[in-house]
């Protein structure tokens, strides 16, 4: 089974309006909500391309309420974890000539409630794989990553990491399956300008040299190169298409690449699937779907 955590699942409110006029009263031309947070995307993709997967996380409040009603309502399973204080988030998308976004705290997470977490994944076998994807809280230990990871580091779990800067290097020691930085975080990583894919596969291969199996490295409308666990780099071009929303591709390519994988155990065919995946929900206004997908992928 896959697991996937949200430690901060959140209502986007996305508004459009013509024009954004600050000290003025502004009325939008559309309006759409959508269930956020970076470990229920890569649920919602993965229910869209066949895979069943379980949505772990932290909700409280009426708007924790609706993200779990809403979850479900696209077939996904969750065992979210029931804050008692505060609100999930609602975080404010502005889209009009430029975009602006507002974006919420989010509850606090009492240690009773990371116990329980920790508790629900204890319940995970080897074979199963674990999603961690995005921030941590500033209510929640920094190195929280660390912690469920080395807990079931000798169950044999199969970590797939979503992070970036000390988040991410701080876990590679429990080898984790998957890794995805964008070209600009790998650079980052290391202090350095990446400028070519020399650049990038040499950087990672150092990710691999710190435990990562296999770094698979997004570039935007450049494309992707993995390199896989046999050490052998992949490239992958992007279809053509307009590029109408960035929130949520990143997501996409991971649980496309996933199914890519548990669907074919090719790396090269996860690769295709994982960016036609990211393709589809860039071109889309939320994510994308699977019609989208499939005629994105006929193109790679």
């Amino acid at each position: 089974m896959i697991y996937t955590v949200t430690f901060n699942p959140a209502l986007d409110y996305v508004v459009r309006v013509e024009k954004l006029i600050t000290g003025h009263v502004n009325r939008t031309t559309s309006e759409e909500v959508y269930y956020g947070g970076k470990g229920i995307n890569v649920s919602v993709l993965l229910q869209t391309l066949g895979l069943d997967s379980v949505a772990l996380g932290f909700i409280a409040g009426f708007t924790g309420e609706e993200i779990e009603q809403g979850v479900k309502s696209q077939g996904i399973q969750t065992d979210f974890i029931r804050l008692p204080e505060g609100l999930s988030r609602i975080n404010l998308k502005i889209k009009a000539d430029s975009e602006t976004e507002i974006n919420a705290n989010g509850p606090s997470i009492p240690d009773t409630a990371i116990n329980e977490l920790f508790e629900k994944l204890d319940q995970l076998m080897e074979g199963d794989t674990l999603v961690l994807a995005g921030s941590i809280p500033s209510t929640l230990p920094d190195n929280i990553y660390e912690q469920i990871m080395e807990r079931l580091f000798e169950k044999r779990i199969c970590f797939v990491v979503d992070a970036t800067n000390d988040l991410l290097k701080n876990v590679l020691k429990y080898k984790p399956f998957l890794i995805k930085p964008n070209n600009h975080e790998l650079g980052e990583m290391f202090g350095v300008t990446i400028e070519t894919e020399d650049d990038i596969i040499k950087y990672a291969h150092e990710l691999q040299n710190m435990g990562a199996r296999n770094v698979l490295i997004s570039m935007a409308g450049d494309g992707a190169i993995l390199i896989d666990e046999n050490n052998l780099v992949h490239r992958m071009g992007v279809p053509s298409g307009k590029v109408v929303n960035s929130v949520g591709a990143g997501d996409s390519m991971v649980a496309g690449f996933l199914a890519g994988y548990i669907q074919t155990g090719d790396y090269n065919e996860a690769l295709r699937l994982g960016t036609a995946s990211g393709s589809a929900t860039a071109f889309s206004s939320g994510l994308g779907n699977r019609e989208l997908i499939e005629s994105l992928l006929q193109s790679l």
